[in-house]
């Protein structure tokens, strides 16, 4: 891509190589550069803004007149502005960081086994017996919906898992009332 989006001042700008645009005035003194919010570009494109100089705009004239009554205001404006130049840098080079990190990447894959079987180990203690499968990965919206289809076990289970662990209000407040529900029907 030859060309990036940024954002100065709360305002966004397409921007090339070597293009100067007007903006409104910045902080940044004479001669110093910065880095704009890149908001679309290559991935790991660097932009680098160099202030040129800072000016002001040309003089805007306001009039206010009233007729019959002789009622004449005369007023003027003239914009702060900054010249800045732009810098467009490529990406960065990532090819030759991850030869570097492949050694290191392989250990780290090679432990990272022996790390998730505790987490396995642990997931299925806390598992309640009878509670439906995945429930402790659900969302309050997913139990909402699978609560009116579960039995009334299944419900049970949850429910003594969510005062137990989660407390999620939501959860415990859709898995009582799929228990009323069940109650009522039988």
């Amino acid at each position: 891509m030859d060309y990036a989006i940024i954002r100065l001042g709360g305002k966004q700008y397409r921007v090339r190589e070597g293009e100067t645009l007007v903006v409104d005035r910045l902080k940044t003194a004479e001669g110093e550069s910065f880095k704009p919010d890149v908001l679309l570009g290559d991935s790991g494109a660097v932009v680098t803004a160099t202030v040129v100089a800072h000016e002001r705009g040309p003089k805007i004239r306001i009039a206010k007149v009233k007729r019959r009554t002789g009622y004449r205001r005369h007023n003027g404006f003239r914009a702060a502005t900054s010249r800045v130049e732009i810098s467009l840098g490529g990406a960065k080079p990532k090819a030759a960081a991850k030869k570097a990190e492949t050694p290191k990447a392989e250990a780290a894959k090679a432990e990272t086994p022996k790390a998730e079987a505790p987490k396995v180990e642990a997931a299925a203690e806390e598992h309640v017996k009878g509670m439906p499968h995945g429930y402790e990965e659900m969302t309050v919206a997913q139990v909402k919906d699978g609560s009116k289809t579960w039995n009334r076990p299944m419900l049970e289970a949850a429910l003594e898992y969510e005062n137990a662990h989660g407390q999620r209000k939501g959860a415990v407040a859709a898995l009582e009332a799929a228990l009323a529900a069940k109650e009522e029907s039988s």
